[in-house]
């Protein structure tokens, strides 16, 4: 809702305060065909393709192979992944459309799809923005967010490893003129293809605050959210651009509830424990618990880990230990893929594209670790349950703990074992 106009408009038609961006300015980032024509007409670079929604297959074959293939097929009214539809061929043309089509009718209740170049190993990176009221608007420099699965980011950074500062410049200023381009207010991200040439295209504009916001908050030291609430209950801004600084480096990583070895499939169910990491620079946003089941009808995202360092390479190992200490049983999650992620040269070094994650990287993941630790748990509980009656009665049951029974646990970087 937060992406619908008519909903903004109804909102403030009962005389309540709409917390974000004007409904005109939903419309126009909210259709990609039509913020891809307003950002064009602004001077913003985009990616070569259509402005129009494409609805003839002739023209479609046309224009594919005027701006040459690989191309990209994208539903106007998109969003997360759905209605898009990567095309390497002629051959592969008319399936893809017309499965593109289909996917962003039943997802969005609209068909309409356009046609863009494929930028060949693009980093996706989006620059955060916040606007006033006032015609102030000024930018909370960007996030990599090119490791991703089904064209869904997974694990975000900030700032991006490999930007340089010229082009971090060129990009941030861009996407304060996207938005004040649409008379923006509030906060919003403006995303970009960064292709290895060092060239940058708008994607589009989310107008709304993002999943990855906290690692913007952890760099600068702006609580986005609560930005949003004071821009809406009318205060102006109440810093500059020059007061805002890059501070330290933080990771983000989507904790799922799903099967990376088998494609990232959704993995629902009962969630019989959930211990989080904690500590210094930790952030966990969550709203799980042990005995929750995780539902098949929404997205599967069972949690956000927000890691901060004074530098990338303390990020990567503070993030590393966070996820060592993550416990969840009952159902698989991405934790052991995030694992695998920070330990791959490609990551260590910053040198990874959208195109990242790759079948033998989650052929590599290690396998058995909840089934190893629920039987752990399955057997503590069992005596543990065992016990009780001497407890009950008074008895003195320390030297027959079910830990001790169980056990010595040896600790390891993994598992208990």
């Amino acid at each position: 809702m937060s992406e619908n106009a008519n909903f903004a408009r109804q909102v403030i038609a009962a005389g309540l305060i709409w917390v974000g961006p004007p409904p005109d300015a939903i419309d126009a980032m909210g259709s990609k065909t039509g913020s891809r024509q307003l950002m064009k007409a602004a001077g913003v670079p985009v990616v070569p393709g259509t402005v129009e929604p494409l609805h003839d297959e002739e023209e479609l074959a046309r224009i594919a192979e005027e701006i040459g293939y690989p191309v990209m097929l994208k539903a106007s009214a998109g969003g997360g992944g759905k209605g898009m539809r990567k095309v390497n061929s002629k051959e592969e043309l008319l399936a893809g459309y017309r499965a593109a089509r289909s996917e962003a009718r039943s997802s969005f209740g609209d068909d309409a799809v356009y046609i863009e170049k494929f930028v060949v190993n693009p980093r996706h990176v989006e620059v955060q923005v916040l606007a006033d009221q006032y015609g102030e608007t000024l930018h909370l420099f960007e996030r990599d967010c090119s490791i991703q699965r089904r064209n869904q980011k997974v694990v975000e950074e900030t700032p991006c490893p490999v930007l340089p500062q010229a082009t971090r410049e060129a990009m941030t200023a861009v996407a304060v003129q996207a938005a004040k381009a649409v008379g923006y207010v509030g906060a919003g991200t403006v995303e970009f293809l960064f292709g290895g040439d060092g060239s940058f295209y708008f994607l589009e504009m989310n107008t709304r605050l993002q999943v990855e916001h906290p690692i913007t908050e952890a760099i600068t030291g702006v609580d986005l959210a609560q930005a949003q609430l004071r821009i809406a209950g009318g205060e102006p801004l109440w810093f500059h651009q020059e007061d805002l600084k890059i501070n330290g480096h933080a990771i983000e990583c989507r904790v799922y509830a799903e099967d990376p070895a088998a494609n990232f499939s959704p993995a629902p169910g009962l969630i019989t424990t959930y211990r989080e990491p904690g500590g210094p620079f930790v952030r966990v946003d969550s709203g799980v618990y042990p005995g929750w089941t995780v539902p098949i009808h929404y997205d599967p995202m069972i949690a956000k880990l927000v890691v901060w360092g004074r530098d990338r390479e303390e990020c990567i190992a503070r993030t590393d230990r966070a996820l060592r200490e993550y416990r969840v049983l009952g159902i698989k999650t991405s934790i052991q893929f995030f694992r695998a992620v920070l330990a791959d040269p490609r990551f260590l070094r910053g040198e990874y594209t959208t195109a990242f994650i790759t079948p033998e990287l989650l052929q590599s993941l290690p396998e058995g670790d909840e089934h190893e630790l629920a039987a752990i748990a399955a057997a503590i509980a069992q005596l543990e349950s065992d016990l009780a009656p001497a407890k009950a009665e008074g008895g003195d049951t320390h030297n027959e703990s079910a830990w001790r029974r169980v056990g010595r646990w040896q600790n390891t970087n993994r598992v208990p074992r």
